[in-house]
């Protein structure tokens, strides 16, 4: 492994590039160059090493993690540096921004006294002067209210916010290089676009570098001035952003590239990495899709579906929170209603609700015919075996204690499916082989498998009762572009195979026009625009649809869009 970060060369002189390894041996090791005043994007599946290699910088790494090689650091090797040498260095010269907020910041400890921490450390200022910049930097990064927020917990900020204190502490001391790793990943369009542009204008005005980690190749075109492609902890491509998207010269890249679903084209299915280095095309559909469903029956129908939560204020008043309001929609057999909006506009209490996760406040809902909401005891179970749901998170929904066969079995064995425990697990291999897995996972544990093997498992125990409706729930927010596309294209099969009928929810509009036949666009708990999918996005009637659509990276285009055309 070998870095080089900062100018080498004289003062005002253009900084000098590492070769490219594209096409080296395994083994040959990682070259990666970071030039002052650049935004350097490492992209790749999951499990390429993009993580791995940001944070052997500072050697953020488990204690079984070797390194070898060398790390320069304006000249010194950071591999020969002591614990109290990278202290000194973490958060002063090198910070870092991770994926989770909340699994970063402390929980016990307020946003002005963790951006503080740094400040006191390496600066040696007062508390009082430490405060009164921590306060001028949540300013900067655009957090509302800066004083009060001072004082309040994480918990109390929501995820674009946190993101923005983890910038903010991240800036606290000035830092020379920015890591940033997946920073909004799990954030959806319109605060990814404030935290995108957030990065870019602190990196042009600190005049610092940035290394960027995604696997969003739409984001890192229009934040990135020069790509490094990865694959199994090797440089499989590296060069200006502009021709590692318009010239890719690796199949590797020019498969990460394809595998992303668009906003402006139709394509029945999306094509994996697998198919495209082979060179193959996408596999065809199961079945042929039709264009119009009208003459389907109707699973799902919502009429004024509304949900409130209470808080207590004081000792006899209480507050309402209306989550969900007035939501009617209908939902036919074997076709996807999408629902989209922003982070708190009521997405996903709307399925919750549908699934009587929630119970409703308001309205009804038939389904197949029957109100829903009117069954209880045995009939209300009954129901439930035909209404299933996948999280958003494939790490938190498995039990860890469970194997995957133990898991698939559960949901059979509490309702009675099978006559006996081997005609049972006879069902939950054959749902094993239908997600793609082999009959080797059975007896292992979730822990065992990658992000998007363990959302496939959680689809097979969806599937496990049978259901006709499976609610999606930010399904494949969390998965890199080519496993995304393998799941989105295992979820159009089932649906062509079974006759499902999806209640896709997403923050992402190009996997939601590729998935949904009907979309449902919410804010603030309310619909404020629905029809059929590509009419709706090719021709928003609302101002908020409209800003959804122009919040959405678009690599390059995007970039020549805000700061017109490159030279």
């Amino acid at each position: 492994m070998r870095f080089r970060l900062g100018r080498e060369a004289g003062p005002g002189s253009a900084p000098r590039w590492g070769r490219a390894v594209g096409g080296e041996a395994p083994g040959s090791g990682l070259h990666l160059d970071i030039p002052a005043e650049t935004t350097v994007a490492l992209v790749g599946e999951s499990g390429s090493g993009k993580s791995v290699t940001a944070m052997s910088i500072l050697n953020l790494l488990p204690d079984n993690a070797e390194r070898s090689g060398r790390i320069l650091w304006d000249g010194r090797d950071l591999l020969g540096a002591t614990p109290a040498e990278l202290r000194r260095l973490r958060g002063r010269q090198i910070a870092c921004v991770f994926q989770d907020p909340m699994g970063s910041l402390n929980p016990v400890f307020t946003v002005g006294s963790q951006i503080a921490e740094p400040l006191r450390l390496h600066l040696g200022l007062s508390r009082r002067a430490a405060l009164a910049r921590a306060e001028e930097l949540l300013a900067e990064v655009g957090l509302p209210e800066p004083r009060r927020r001072l004082s309040a917990y994480p918990h109390e900020l929501s995820g674009g916010q946190q993101q923005r204190v983890m910038i903010a502490m991240a800036l606290a001391c000035e830092p020379r290089l920015l890591i940033a790793d997946e920073p909004t990943t799990a954030l959806d369009v319109t605060i990814q676009r404030q935290i995108l542009e957030l990065l870019e204008r602190v990196q042009r005005e600190r005049r610092m570098s940035l290394l960027f980690i995604s696997h969003d190749l739409g984001v890192v075109g229009e934040i990135a001035d020069r790509v490094v492609v990865m694959r199994h902890g090797q440089v499989r491509e590296q060069g200006p952003v502009e021709a590692i998207f318009t010239a890719p010269q690796d199949a590797y890249t020019r498969a990460l590239l394809a595998c992303r679903p668009a906003l402006d084209s139709d394509t029945p299915r999306l094509a994996v990495i697998d198919d495209h280095l082979a060179g193959r095309a996408p596999a065809p559909a199961r079945r042929p899709r039709p264009e119009s469903a009208d003459d389907a029956p109707v699973l799902i129908e919502a009429r004024g579906l509304g949900k409130s939560f209470f808080f207590r204020e004081g000792l006899w008043r209480r507050r309402e929170f209306k989550a969900v309001q007035e939501v009617s929609f209908r939902l036919r057999r074997g076709r996807t209603l999408g629902v989209v909006g922003e982070s708190g506009s009521g997405k996903t209490t709307m399925g919750l609700t549908l699934l009587r996760l929630h119970e409703a406040s308001a309205g009804q809902v038939l389904f197949d015919g029957e109100d829903l909401f009117a069954h209880q005891g045995p009939a209300r179970q009954a129901l439930r075996r035909r209404i299933q749901i996948v999280f958003q998170n494939p790490y938190a929904s498995l039990n860890p204690r469970f194997t995957i066969g133990q898991t698939l079995l559960e949901p059979m064995q509490i309702h009675a499916l099978g006559t006996d425990d081997r005609e049972r697990e006879g069902r939950a291999l054959a749902l094993l082989e239908r997600v793609g897995l082999d009959a080797t996972a059975f007896g292992k544990y979730p822990h065992e498998f990658s992000g998007g093997q363990r959302q496939r498992i959680a689809i097979a125990r969806a599937l496990t009762l049978s259901p006709e409706v499976l609610v999606l729930d930010e399904a494949v927010s969390a998965l890199d572009v080519s496993v995304q596309a393998q799941v989105l294209n295992l979820l159009k099969d089932l649906q062509d195979e079974l006759g499902l009928a999806y209640v896709f929810i997403s923050h992402d509009l190009a996997v939601v026009r590729f998935m949904a036949d009907e979309l449902l666009v919410m804010k603030d708990g309310r619909v404020v625009e629905q029809g059929e999918t590509r009419a709706l996005l090719a021709a928003p009637s609302q101002d908020y649809t409209r800003r959804l659509l122009a919040a959405v990276p678009r690599g390059l285009a995007g970039r020549a869009q805000r700061t017109g055309p490159m030279n």
